[in-house]
């Protein structure tokens, strides 16, 4: 599942994201996602979330479900 709709990613999931400094590359940081920072219900690039670790990116790929 990619990571375009903001209702299919929620806190706790473990996903792909692409940095900022990384977009060129396409290279993809993974992590359990803590906050939604995109509004809309829908983004082109990606929906903008902060990580655990506090990196924030748009979400490429959903990868785990995450509790519950």
């Amino acid at each position: 599942m990619d990571g375009r709709r903001r209702q299919d990613i929620r806190p706790g999931l473990e996903v792909d994201i692409v940095l900022k400094p990384d977009q060129a590359t396409g290279q993809t940081t993974r992590g359990i996602v803590r906050e939604i920072l995109t509004s809309s219900p829908t983004h082109p690039h990606g929906i903008k979330v902060r990580l655990t670790s506090g990196a924030v990116g748009r979400v490429k790929a959903i990868v785990g479900k995450g509790p519950g």
